[in-house]
């Protein structure tokens, strides 16, 4: 049966939402991307999310032909933190059960992302009686191990992806990592796990010479860049990157005057953001003002400049599902420095495309930044391989194997 139409869920964050803010990072890429790659194969795709903010309208039909964001009444129209949306799930079900009731519409097959549209997707099948599949894009599991000290869940996200483990009908893993993740600690059914990559817009990220981008950007020729790009968080490791160039500072003063720190996203005056904070009074304490600058969140036409103009990009996490920050950097032809772990340690080739580091490691860290930069024909070669690696990535090819997984599920 050929797929027609889509719902897409993704209850706690837009697609068209600005990148870097709370709650919006490669889950909203992959789902904007996605969508519009199947309306362009004449798949009829429409995004469900929740409204958070008066502003937004009730339908955009800003992503092309045949996709729509539609905008779904549920709780206060304000942001909300996931465990905050949870008690708003009947709502925001019932709701989207009267648009598509109203508009006479009747889906094929619903896709769903993270642990509250899984929820919402389960109502649906149930009241349609059409299968569904879903991506996690983070694991509670796992990001409850991690930040064991720091982190407590909501015990209804946990109970809610075991649930989910044995609703879908097809789990969506990013990686081999990610699968076996699923299978230890969720006791999903093997058989129901596809795994399938994010993708990569490679007609966005495609080399550019680093001079031309940097004098666009203002950049002076003689810097060396680093960049930073994601969602300002502990879990992303940002302070690692600050002690990290300390230690170069220390230990290799000509090289550190001549690096340059970018760090793309979150709101650098906002002073509620107790990380944006924290991490701000970090680089006074270590005396980085004149590495270090904090830009703010950059949307996705604005990122190609940045990772062009950049020697490396940095991602010190302590876990990524996956990594799609990195893929980026990585068609645009730069070289990444990631910790290895989940997807990043699956993207990322050793001494290929980039290094892997071990997490919350400054000193080796520091050592892998100085080898990068130090060796630039070296480097050079590590970002001509991942541009070629992410070409395997492209959006093409990933719609390719979901709408033939999707339409093998319809019969």
């Amino acid at each position: 049966m050929k797929l027609r139409r889509l719902a897409l869920i993704s209850v706690h964050t837009s697609p068209l939402a600005p990148l870097g803010g709370k709650k919006t990072g490669g889950m909203n890429v992959y789902v904007r991307e996605l969508a519009q790659e199947f309306g362009r194969r004449g798949v009829d795709v429409d995004i469900f999310t929740r409204r958070s903010s008066l502003d937004e309208p009730d339908i955009d039909h800003s992503l092309g032909a045949h996709v729509r964001v539609i905008y779904i009444h549920a709780g206060p129209a304000s942001w909300l933190p996931p465990e905050e949306i949870f008690p708003h799930l009947s709502q925001f079900t019932a709701r989207l059960i009267a648009f598509a009731t109203l508009q006479s519409i009747r889906y094929d097959f619903i896709y769903s992302h993270y642990w509250l549209s899984g929820w919402v997707a389960q109502k649906l099948k149930e009241a349609w009686g059409i299968p569904f599949a879903h991506m996690y894009h983070t694991l509670g599991q796992i990001k409850q191990r991690i930040q064991a000290n720091q982190l407590i869940l909501p015990d209804e996200r946990i109970t809610v992806e075991q649930q989910i483990a044995h609703w879908a009908d097809r789990i969506i893993a990013a990686t081999p990592a990610e699968q076996a993740q699923l299978l230890w600690l969720y006791r999903a059914r093997r058989k129901t796990i596809e795994i399938v990559p994010p993708g990569v817009n490679i007609r966005r990220f495609t080399p550019v010479a680093e001079d031309e981008a940097r004098r666009l950007l203002g950049i002076s020729p003689d810097c060396k860049v680093l960049l930073f790009v994601g969602r300002i968080e502990p879990l992303k490791g940002v302070d690692t990157i600050l002690m990290a160039l300390r230690l170069i500072c220390d230990r290799s003063p000509d090289l550190a005057c001549e690096i340059c720190l970018t760090i793309i996203g979150g709101n650098p005056v906002d002073e509620s953001d107790h990380e944006m904070q924290r991490l701000r009074q970090l680089v006074d304490e270590l005396n980085l003002g004149l590495q270090v600058s904090f830009v703010g969140a950059k949307n996705q036409e604005q990122l190609p400049l940045y990772y062009a103009a950049a020697n490396a990009l940095l991602m010190p996490s302590d876990y990524e599902s996956f990594g799609m920050v990195a893929l980026e950097a990585m068609a645009m032809g730069t070289p990444v420095i990631a910790s290895e772990v989940g997807g990043l340690a699956f993207l990322v080739r050793d001494d290929e495309t980039g290094y892997l580091v071990p997490v919350r490691d400054p000193v080796i860290l520091a050592g892998r930044i100085e080898d990068m930069l130090s060796d630039v024909q070296k480097s050079r070669q590590m970002g001509l391989r991942a541009s070629h690696l992410a070409l395997n990535y492209s959006w093409e090819r990933i719609g390719d194997r979901l709408l033939q997984l999707f339409q093998n599920l319809l019969g």
